[in-house]
């Protein structure tokens, strides 16, 4: 490796812990705490058919009985709450990278009128259905 190859891969490195830092910062260092706002946003995948609005979010580890839905005003809020693991209690923690505690989307939608025709927890994504009124 030359020496400019090996300065650009210390960057990227440094870059690299800098960014876990950060979401670690965020994310976990109110563990215990309870939280009543949210402290993540779960990423989400947005698809648009002529008829329909479907968006999946990543929610690891979250039951369905954890889960609120709902459109107010335009805008399409899911939020929820995802425990840390019974292990983490015990064990010495190396890593924490999947967010965990009370989280919440808010997802903007087109214009128009929807209605929530299916919602479905699998594997870990919720996919929501939204038909669009005419």
């Amino acid at each position: 490796m030359n020496g400019r190859d090996l300065e650009a891969w210390m960057w990227a490195e440094a870059c690299e812990a800098l960014a876990r830092a950060e979401r670690l910062r965020r994310q976990f260092f109110r563990l215990g705490e309870a939280e009543t706002r949210p402290v993540w946003e779960p990423p989400v995948d947005i698809f648009e058919t002529p008829s329909e609005l479907s968006i999946v979010t990543a929610l690891p580890g979250v039951v369905a009985s954890r889960l609120e839905v709902g459109i107010r005003e335009g805008v399409l809020i899911i939020a929820g709450n995802r425990p840390a693991p019974a292990l983490q209690r015990e064990a010495a923690i190396h890593r924490l990278e999947i967010p965990q505690g009370r989280f919440e989307r808010q997802i903007a939608l087109p214009a128009g009128r929807f209605e929530l025709a299916r919602r479905e927890l699998v594997d870990g994504c919720l996919t929501l259905v939204l038909r669009k009124l005419r």
